[in-house]
């Protein structure tokens, strides 16, 4: 399902208008977004927890030469489904 289908679903179920729904959705999207990036958790009880974890650098090769490469730690979003959503899904 993409942004569209989902924003068309929540709109047959409640008495909000596309418009409503799509700046609601980015909304989410910005407040999450602004928390991680400020390095803290977003957790939505039954459906998930948002976070931010840290994946160490390593060694790698470039596959185009062969050369050996350092690879740096980099910063990744997470996301930890909840209970709920976990058992709706089974």
């Amino acid at each position: 399902m993409n942004k569209d289908k989902l924003v068309d679903k929540i709109v047959s179920k409640t008495n909000y208008s596309k418009k409503q729904i799509q700046e609601i959705l980015k909304s989410f999207q910005d407040v999450i977004i602004k928390a991680l990036k400020k390095g803290k958790k977003v957790n939505i009880v039954g459906f998930g927890r948002f976070e931010v974890k840290t994946r160490k650098g390593r060694k790698g090769v470039n596959p185009r030469t062969g050369k050996k490469i350092k690879i740096k730690s980099i910063k990744i979003a997470k996301f930890k489904p909840g209970k709920r959503l976990k058992d709706s899904v089974k």
